[in-house]
């Protein structure tokens, strides 16, 4: 698999999670816990994030073809579903809905918030299910498979750093840090989005 695809797939996966935008939701889940406590949610979500992914990623596929979607128009139909996730990343609407994730009482477990809304679906959400779906139709053989699949594992051990390290760095970086980087992950997505329409239209007509 060339470097440049790894390269390509690592951050789709990584502006589709964002994984410096999640660390101060993720000090709002876990209210005057230890760091031992925030470590153990960390991990459970990281962990069942990648087993639904991994998951979607797999099977995905086939579950188009039961349903009679071909793979180019999926193709097309994601890329534009991350062209709106990008977006609202740009314009500060995910951030909103975030907030209001952590804020409403309906959302926000006391003792446990790894399953929901951590692992499910801010980490394994639909653009993260759509990107792997759509990296994996695009791999080349099984040792393609295993590279994004270790792709998506090393994007997900980035995410458990930044939950670790949640509130150090939500002091260093602070609400204006974090929104500037939030925008340009969010002009990133939008440019591999248009890509993804690209290479579906292509597989259409050529």
């Amino acid at each position: 698999m060339e470097l440049q695809t790894l390269i390509t797939a690592f951050l789709t996966l990584f502006v589709i999670i964002d994984p410096i935008g999640l660390a101060p939701l993720f000090v709002a889940l876990t209210p005057g816990a230890s760091a031992a406590h925030r470590r153990a949610v960390g991990l459970r979500a990281v962990t069942i994030a990648f087993v639904i992914l991994t998951v979607f990623g797999l099977f995905g596929d086939h579950v188009l073809t039961f349903v009679g979607i071909s793979m180019p128009a999926f193709r097309i139909a994601g890329g534009l579903l991350l062209f709106l996730t990008a977006l609202e990343m740009l314009f500060e609407k995910r951030s909103k809905r975030r907030e209001e994730h952590a804020q409403h009482p309906e959302h926000q477990p006391v003792e446990d918030p790894s399953v929901f809304p951590l692992a499910t679906p801010l980490l394994a959400g639909p653009g993260a299910i759509t990107s792997m779906i759509l990296l994996i139709d695009q791999s080349e053989g099984v040792s393609g498979v295993f590279f994004v699949l270790g792709v998506l594992l090393a994007v997900l051990l980035v995410v458990l750093f930044f939950f670790v390290m949640s509130t150090a760095m939500e002091r260093i970086l602070g609400a204006t840090g974090i929104n500037v980087v939030t925008r340009l992950m969010g002009m990133l997505l939008a440019a591999l989005s248009v890509q993804f329409v690209i290479d579906g239209l292509k597989a259409v007509f050529f």
